[in-house]
């Protein structure tokens, strides 16, 4: 028996078959929820006949599929699977897909948050029994391992650090606070940052190119973001006192411009009894943790 899992992002969405741990097949869509989702019938609709078209591709090409699963950015309820929102994604509002997808392909079908089935992936892959993932993407996502089980908390939104308040006041969030996490750590929060500075609009990974060129207005900006996400980090582990913290999603590709105002201020803000007792680092998954965790978590589910 084969799984499908889908991993889906800001801007697209990548869906890959399994055996086992073994990526059989794998194809990534260019699918941006947010220009289409503009209310939840609307939502449901393109959702739906998005990954419909993705799924009958992968079983065109192994029909003894057992199970699918898709990790998706956003407020999973854990009762029903639904979709209650998503900050990044305008118009979602208890969504399900699980359910007509399941009628149409006559198969199991979960739903999971982005970054909790990435951690899941994580762990699959051989990670420790207890970590912390956080995917920086189009936003900040995260996921929380607890002896080998994934977390998500009574309603869904368990480890939500993208929404941890890092400047009080600050720049508003799709979530409707300001000064979170992912405003200033995630992709689009580079290039924000990059805008405020000069008025050009770019994207992160034209700003690390910037960086690299030795653009020091580009080199603030990730330090900004590196800085942010040490202080969100300091506040998390002095609550769940996990070890080992894995880094993943798109904009971990520039970790080495983020990591030392990172580990700085991750340092400074810790409790001295937790100082230098937590391992990060950057994924090794290859990015196929999201797919991976997201079928194991439909095949454990049923």
């Amino acid at each position: 028996m084969h799984l499908v899992g889908i991993d889906v992002g800001g801007t697209n969405f990548r869906v890959g078959v399994f055996s086992g741990q073994a990526l059989l097949w794998e194809k990534r869509f260019e699918a941006d929820f947010s220009a289409l989702c503009r209310t939840s019938q609307d939502a449901q609709a393109s959702i739906m006949e998005t990954m419909a078209s993705a799924i009958s591709e992968a079983i065109r090409v192994f029909p003894d599929i057992g199970a699918i699963g898709i990790g998706f950015p956003g407020f999973i309820d854990p009762a029903t699977m639904c979709i209650a929102s998503s900050p990044n994604l305008p118009g979602l509002s208890n969504v399900d897909i699980a359910g007509p997808l399941s009628v149409r392909f006559r198969l199991p079908v979960i739903v999971e948050n982005d970054a909790l089935a990435a951690a899941y992936g994580e762990q699959v892959l051989g990670g420790h029994e207890s970590l912390i993932y956080i995917g920086l993407g189009t936003g900040v996502g995260g996921g929380l391992i607890l002896d080998g089980k994934p977390y998500p908390g009574e309603h869904g939104v368990a480890m939500e650090i993208g929404h941890i308040i890092v400047d009080p006041g600050g720049r508003l969030c799709g979530c409707g606070n300001r000064g979170c996490l992912e405003r200033y750590a995630s992709a689009s929060g580079v290039s924000i940052s990059y805008q405020e500075q000069t008025g050009r609009q770019l994207s992160a990974k034209e700003i690390a190119g910037l960086a690299e060129a030795g653009d020091i207005l580009a080199v603030s900006a990730f330090d900004l973001a590196g800085d942010r996400l040490g202080l969100a980090l300091s506040h998390i582990l002095k609550v769940a006192d996990i070890a080992h913290v894995v880094v993943g999603g798109g904009l971990s590709e520039a970790w080495h411009w983020l990591e030392k105002p990172f580990r700085t201020r991750l340092e400074a803000d810790l409790i001295p009894v937790l100082r230098g007792k937590c391992e990060v680092g950057v994924s090794k998954a290859q990015d196929r943790a999201g797919m991976l965790g997201a079928a194991e978590l439909a095949s454990n589910h049923f």
